[in-house]
Order: C-alpha cells, then structure tokens, then sequence
C-alpha cells in the first residue's frame, strides 16, 4: 500500500508540473503572439509604405510590351549590358505574387490587375519553352531567349519554379472568380501543367538545373540541398503531370539524408548544411527564394525543421552583424545587417558572412521580417532616419550599398525586390502561403515527400 500510495503521488506530482510546464510554454507563446502583434500594429503605415513603393518595380518599372519583370532598372538609364529590356523568369514568378499583394491591398484595383496578368499569361504561352520550362532570360520586346551564358540557353528548370511558384498563387487567388478571373487561374493551370519536371532528372535520382536542345545537359549542374533551391524538388513532386518519384527528392535535394549537419555558427544550429565551404553560411535569398509561396512555419520532412533552418539563418546573419569582425561601418542587429546575392562594388557578388565585401542589400534583412521581425524592422528604421534617399527611391530601397565605401547605387534587381513585397504580406496575413500550401496538389506533393505541416493537418 505504502509503494502505490507513493506512486500515485509521485505521479500526481509529475503530471502537475508536466501540465504547469505545458501552461508556461502556452503562456509564453501566446506572449510572443502577443508582442509580434504590437509590433505588427505599431509598424503597419511603414511596412505598407515599404510594400507599396516596391510593388512599383513590377507594376509601372515592367517591361511595357511583355507586362512582366525587367532583370533590372537603373535609375540613370544606363545599361551596360545593353539589357534595359530583358525579362527575367524567376523575377517574374515574384512579380505575380506581388501582384497579388497588390490587389489585395489596393495598391492597383482588380481589374487593372486582372488586365495585366491577361497579358502576361498569353505571352508566357507563346515565348519559347525546353519541355514546358523558360529560359532565365528573354529579350522582352521581341520574345527571344537571351543566353545566360554559353551552354545556359534553354531551360532553366529553377527559374521556372519560381516562376510556378507564382502561377499557383494566381490560381488560387482567382480560381473561384468571376469568368475573366477563372480565365486568368485556367491559364496559370495550363502553364503549370506544361512543365515536363521529370525531363530534368535526365533518368536519374536528381534534377538539372539546365537543359537546352544544343547542349542537352552540357552544363550538369545538379542540384542538391542546401541552397535556394528546395521549391524545384516540391513543385516537381507535386506536378499532376510529370511528377518526379520520392527517390528524386531524398537522393537529390537531401542526399539522402547527408543535407542533415550539426553544425553551429555563434552558438546557433545551422539545421541543413549549406552549399558553402565548410562551416560557412550562404546568402539569405536561400531562405527566401522557396518560401515565398511555401509556408517554412512547422514544415519538417525525416531530416530537417526547415523553419529552424531559415529563422537560424537569418539569427546567424544579425549574430554576425553584432560581431563585425571586419570593422564595417553601419553594421548591428539594430543597423545595418543581412548579406546576399545582389549588386556589389566591384559589379555582382553572392555576399554573405564569409564573404563580407561591406556589402548590404536591403532586401536580405526585409524579406526576413517573419523569420526575425523586430531586427527586420529595425533595420527599415535605420534605412530611413539614418540614410534616407542615399537608399531609397522610385521602386523602394536601392539593391545594395556600403556606408564604409560611401558607395550608394541607384540600381534595383527584380529578384531582390519582389521578396520584399510578398515576405512583408506573408509577416502580415500569410496570405501568400496561405494561398500556395491551399493548392490541392502542393498538399499532395509534400504528403508524397514525408512533410509535415500544419497545412497537411
């Protein structure tokens, strides 16, 4: 009697503080709702502002014949390259979702909206395509392909799930419309449905970045995590008419298993490891790129937490602005910080903490705002009170600038400023996961992967 007598109060006891330590978490939790939500309201006018000045890049900036994402501005109309016109198909897919953003929150009304993704849907249709994928670049006012480099002249199938990425989000922002909305989600569909994804496993357990009728898989680049390159293998798995096998997923992105590291940087656990030298960290478009439309919030397969391994990331590039080991000027959590690929002093750099060049792009710590949103935040502040129109103009915050080289370019990126417009939305409203995990056959495809997910549930 006295052993089962102890017994249960020893578990009366247990079961108290396990549900004493279940109220402390919630409480916690609900605190930090609590404090993302004021800091949410008390920032609301400047993160519209933000939002509705970049929107711009891809409303009034685009190419005028095509409707969709200019490569890049430059505000004194300058263009070396001589590329003033060249489309860009990842940027594009961002220009979509932007968007949608700004339908929604009435930036431009609906039907000026609708009229513009008309046009930039048909053009799609008639651009050339390599087994239903785009090119990375087109000469927009004429509709040719425009070589990246010497064998990349055909299908880019990364750019093009990007690009799908957005598609989705039209679909299913307009699939219940009315008949010219409907329109506009059986024409995303049609292109969707297109992409032949299961060509560019060239029969292996692995997708190829490129393919071109020239070259075939001349440049055999394979593509495997960790890099920004997670949304080509889910879109794959998920495509209703050329879908990869699971075998893709796990020997390709997660090499199976191997995409898995411990490995820490200032006492944070980077999750996946990197395609980096050793121990290093890459640029923050890698937590942006693919989860634009893929909701990071509790999405786990057997190897990694990929929530974990996008909001350490960004910790670690705020860590590293804190320590400044180079001695840059305008570095700190509560300054300048974030590092990635975008303009550089000496032309274009992938910049990140191991390769510092006194580099900030705007767009790195912004599209970070749900991982890191007081630091995000913060960071906007200091670009307005602190420098002002040295970085900000016509379509948002300038790509890049360095305070340490006095050097403050004029020159915007598609594909730095449409991350902004929509991770903004998504800190916001979600409503771009919302809308892209909502597609039917994404659920299907990371169910198929072994995901987990609160929007599986």
């Amino acid at each position: 009697m006295k052993i089962h007598s102890l017994l249960s109060v020893t578990l009366l006891i247990s079961s108290f503080s396990m549900q004493s330590c279940q109220v402390k978490k919630d409480q916690q939790a609900e605190q930090r709702v609590l404090r993302d939500d004021a800091l949410l309201q008390e920032n609301d006018s400047l993160l519209t502002k933000i939002q509705k000045q970049t929107f711009q890049y891809f409303w009034e900036g685009a190419e005028p014949i095509t409707g969709l994402a200019r490569e890049r501005i430059h505000m004194d109309d300058v263009y070396p390259q001589d590329d003033k016109n060249v489309i860009t198909t990842g940027g594009s897919g961002f220009g979509l979702m932007s968007m949608v953003v700004g339908m929604e929150r009435g930036f431009i009304g609906k039907g000026e909206g609708e009229e513009r993704l008309h046009r930039v849907l048909d053009y799609l249709t008639r651009i050339p395509r390599f087994e239903g994928a785009w090119a990375h670049w087109y000469h927009g006012n004429v509709g040719e392909v425009k070589a990246f480099s010497e064998k990349d002249n055909g299908g880019d199938i990364v750019e093009t799930a990007f690009l799908a990425q957005g598609l989705l989000v039209v679909r299913e922002y307009f699939k219940n419309g009315n008949d010219s909305q409907r329109e506009i989600a059986r024409k995303a569909d049609s292109l969707w449905r297109g992409i032949n994804w299961k060509h560019y496993t060239n029969g292996q357990n692995v997708l190829f970045w490129h393919w071109s009728p020239v070259h075939q898989f001349g440049m055999n680049h394979a593509i495997q995590g960790y890099d920004e390159c997670l949304i080509t293998y889910v879109l794959a798995a998920s495509s209703p008419t050329h879908a990869i096998d699971t075998a893709v997923y796990n020997q390709g992105w997660a090499r199976n298993g191997k995409i898995k590291t411990s490995i820490q940087k200032y006492g944070i656990p980077t999750e996946v490891k990197h395609n980096a030298a050793e121990g290093a960290v890459g640029p923050l478009f890698w937590a942006h790129y693919s989860f634009l439309g893929l909701d990071p919030r509790g999405l786990k397969d057997r190897y990694v937490s990929y929530e974990d391994a996008v909001v350490n990331h960004a910790r670690i590039h705020v860590a590293y602005s804190q320590e400044n080991p180079q001695g840059f000027k305008g570095y700190g959590p509560d300054k300048g910080w974030g590092w990635t690929a975008s303009y550089s002093i000496n032309g274009y750099d992938a910049h990140h903490p191991d390769n510092d060049k006194s580099v900030i792009s705007p767009t790195a710590a912004l599209s970070s705002i749900a991982y890191t949103p007081k630091e995000s935040i913060q960071f906007a502040k200091y670009l307005f009170q602190g420098l002002g129109d040295k970085v900000w103009g016509k379509y948002g915050f300038y790509d890049a600038y360095s305070e340490t080289a006095d050097w403050y370019p004029q020159r915007y990126l598609a594909i730095d400023q449409g991350p902004i417009v929509v991770m903004i939305e998504n800190y916001r409203t979600a409503l771009i996961w919302d809308l892209f995990m909502g597609a039917p056959e994404i659920r299907l495809g990371l169910k198929k992967l072994g995901f987990q997910s609160p929007h599986l549930k």
